[in-house]
Parts: structure tokens; C-alpha cells; sequence
């Protein structure tokens, strides 16, 4: 039994709490004690402990004592989080998600003995160990992820409900989109080349242009085509648009009735409750990774892994938050049985290429009725 301490007490990091409390002691933190107190009545077991992880000095004395830390905090928090986990020489796994280059920290990790696996959820997370994998066995040239989070019951007019802060949704919709054509990085807009893709189960979805490959243009930059795309209900997109044309996600604030406000501000707060997931809402994680290749053969080879995740209502725990909560703890478990012991920093493709983390992962999220279907093409 190891000491682990989870920074955040959100939707997904509570559910990481209660799934690494099954072997280990588990220590949550959040700044609101609404969250913690919440956390807590779904397991009693965790030990609850409110903090401000801005204050850099508070952060580092309360995670000193604790064998992993597993970072769950809004994306705008990520990096300046993770830097000081890393500087208090604790290792981490973590699912912050923020928009800066994490492998800028790698040096900073090395320098201080610490092994720090990043980006370790669903997208990105799963789709990048598979990556890491079959990188091994195949000489690749693309690589696709399309995923997206759905609500069982669609609401016009977005049907859409958000498993975390709108405001991180909205980055995803406004961030420039960077895939890779032909060895080339392009770069446009988020929410571009809509185009609609079937799925089993779920019908027609619309897929989008997103920033989601992240450390693999770094680290895969020899596969020639890499794409990342979400997925939503027809008409989603349009919508979106509408709003961002409009100036509703703009940051620059403006002045109504004597007050500045941005407009980015009004609109958060306006979506926080048209897309507040409701604690036992049911939802879905659809996704797809496909791969091509060839072997040491010369045979052309296509992989494709299919993911089709429900709330559990025995748990009571939403889909996005067992399929991105899951990897992570995978992670970590995989970290504290001895498995993975590289320093540095290590998003989830560099994880994945290890075949016995692989497969640790893979087993570990089907014990938890998370399930990747595989076909060979």
C-alpha cells in the first residue's frame, strides 16, 4: 500500500481517488470544500485536505510526505502545477491537460530524479499508448483519433453536457488546430473540415478539427499523417461558430452598466449550466484510433481500436470520467508495481511502447468494463 495524494476534486478526479483507494491510502485536495465534502460521501475512505495549489509553498509542504502524486487540475493551473511537483521531487501523473509543451519540463524532472507521466487520459491518453505500441510493430504512416463525450439524451440547442469547466471546453474550440499532411504541420481553426463519420450504437456524429496530438508531433514526427478530431451530435458545430464569430468567447473585456466584464467570462458562466453534467446524467465516450502500416513484411496493415463507454449507474460514475480516470490510475499503478521507472517527462506514447505497460493498461481498464475492441484490416 502506497501514500497517494490527488490534487483536484472534480468529476474525474474523485473518481481516481475512489479507484486508487481500493489498494492504497488516498489523500484529496481541492480548493473548494463543497468538492471534497462531495468526494468524500461517495468514499469515506479519503482523506480530505483543502488547498490552493497557486500557493506554490502551501502546494509543496502538503505533497512532501506522499509516495505519487496524481494531478487533476484545471488546464489553465497544469504546467505551473506540474513544475512545482516536479521541483518538490515527487513524481506525478497527470491529467491537466494544459496547453503548453510539457516536455519543457523534461530537463527539470531528470534534474530532479522524477518520473512525471503526462497527458494520461482518454484523448489524449489512450490513443497515444496505442500509438506508442504499434509504433513498435509497424513502420506507420498515419494515424487517426476521432473521440468525443456525448449525452445519452440530446437538448437542443448544443446537445452537448461537459464532464469539466466549460471554460477548457471552450479552449478546445478555439485553440488553432495542428495535425501533420504529408510530413508537413498545418495549422487551422478549431472546429474545421467538419465532416460526419457512423458509429455503432450511436448513429451519425460530426467530427471536427481539434488540437489534440499534442506531444506526438514531437515524438512521432516521422509518421507522416497524424490527425486528431472530435466528435459530436449533428449540428453542434454550427452553433459553436455562431458564438465564436460573434465575439462571445473573447477575452478583451468590455464595459456594460458601469461593470468590465469579458465576454468570454459571461458566456462560461452562461454554458456552466446549459452543460453541467448532472451527477448521475448518463452520458457516453465514443471513440476510434485508427493506424496504418506496414510489418517487417512489407505487408500494408491497418489497426483499429474501438471504444464505446457508458455511465456506469452501479458506480455511479460518468463514462468520461472512468475512461480518462482509468488510464490515469492504470498509470499509476503501473508506476508503484515497478514497471515503468524512467526519469524524466513522459507522455503516454513513450509509456505505451513498453509492451508489458500496454498491456498492464489495456487489462486494467477491461477489469473496470473499459473496453478497446481491436480489428486487424
Amino acid at each position: 500500500m502506497s501514500n497517494i495524494i490527488v490534487l483536484g476534486a472534480g468529476m474525474v478526479g474523485s473518481t481516481m481517488a475512489i479507484d486508487m483507494a481500493k489498494k492504497h491510502s488516498v489523500t484529496i485536495t481541492d480548493f473548494s470544500e463543497e468538492a471534497l465534502n462531495k468526494a468524500v460521501k461517495k468514499c469515506d475512505q479519503l482523506i480530505p485536505i483543502q488547498v490552493d495549489v497557486t500557493n506554490k509553498t502551501e502546494l509543496q509542504k502538503t505533497i512532501k510526505s506522499f509516495d505519487l502524486v496524481i494531478c487533476a487540475v484545471p488546464g489553465f493551473l497544469g504546467f505551473e502545477t506540474l513544475k512545482s511537483i516536479i521541483e518538490a521531487e515527487k513524481n506525478v501523473i497527470d491529467i491537466s491537460f494544459f496547453p503548453e509543451n510539457s516536455l519543457e519540463l523534461n530537463q527539470l524532472a531528470k534534474n530532479h530524479n522524477v518520473t512525471a507521466i503526462v497527458d494520461c487520459g482518454v484523448a489524449p491518453g489512450m490513443g497515444n499508448i496505442i500509438l506508442g505500441y504499434y509504433n513498435g510493430k509497424l513502420d506507420l504512416t498515419d494515424f487517426e483519433c476521432l473521440v468525443g463525450g456525448l449525452p445519452k439524451i440530446k437538448k437542443w440547442p448544443f446537445s452537448y453536457k461537459a464532464p469539466f469547466s466549460p471554460i477548457d471546453v471552450i479552449e478546445e474550440y478555439t485553440r488553432p488546430a495542428r495535425y501533420v499532411e504529408n510530413g508537413n504541420i498545418i495549422v487551422k481553426d478549431a472546429l474545421s473540415d467538419c465532416e460526419y463519420v457512423d458509429f455503432d450504437g450511436v448513429g451519425t456524429l460530426e467530427s471536427f478539427n481539434s488540437d489534440g496530438l499534442r506531444s506526438i508531433i514531437f515524438t512521432m514526427s516521422h509518421i507522416k499523417n497524424m490527425k486528431e478530431k472530435t466528435l459530436r451530435y449533428p449540428g453542434h458545430v454550427e452553433y459553436i461558430k455562431v458564438l465564436k464569430e460573434s465575439g462571445f468567447f473573447n477575452e478583451e473585456k468590455i464595459t456594460l452598466n458601469g461593470s468590465e466584464i469579458s465576454p468570454l467570462d459571461f458566456t462560461s458562466k452562461i454554458l456552466f449550466n446549459e452543460w453541467k453534467l448532472g451527477d448521475t446524467e448518463e452520458e457516453l465516450t465514443v471513440m476510434r484510433i485508427s493506424l496504418k502500416g506496414t510489418n517487417k513484411k512489407g505487408e500494408q496493415k491497418t489497426i483499429v481500436y474501438n471504444l464505446h463507454d457508458e455511465y456506469c449507474a452501479k458506480t455511479k460514475t460518468s463514462s468520461m470520467a472512468r475512461t480518462t480516470g482509468y488510464t490515469a490510475t492504470a498509470a499509476a499503478n503501473l508506476f508503484l508495481d515497478g514497471l515503468f521507472e524512467e526519469k524524466g517527462v513522459f507522455p503516454p506514447e513513450l509509456v505505451g511502447k513498453n509492451e508489458n505497460c500496454f498491456n498492464y493498461i489495456l487489462n486494467y481498464l477491461k477489469e473496470r468494463n473499459v473496453v478497446y475492441k481491436l480489428e486487424e484490416l
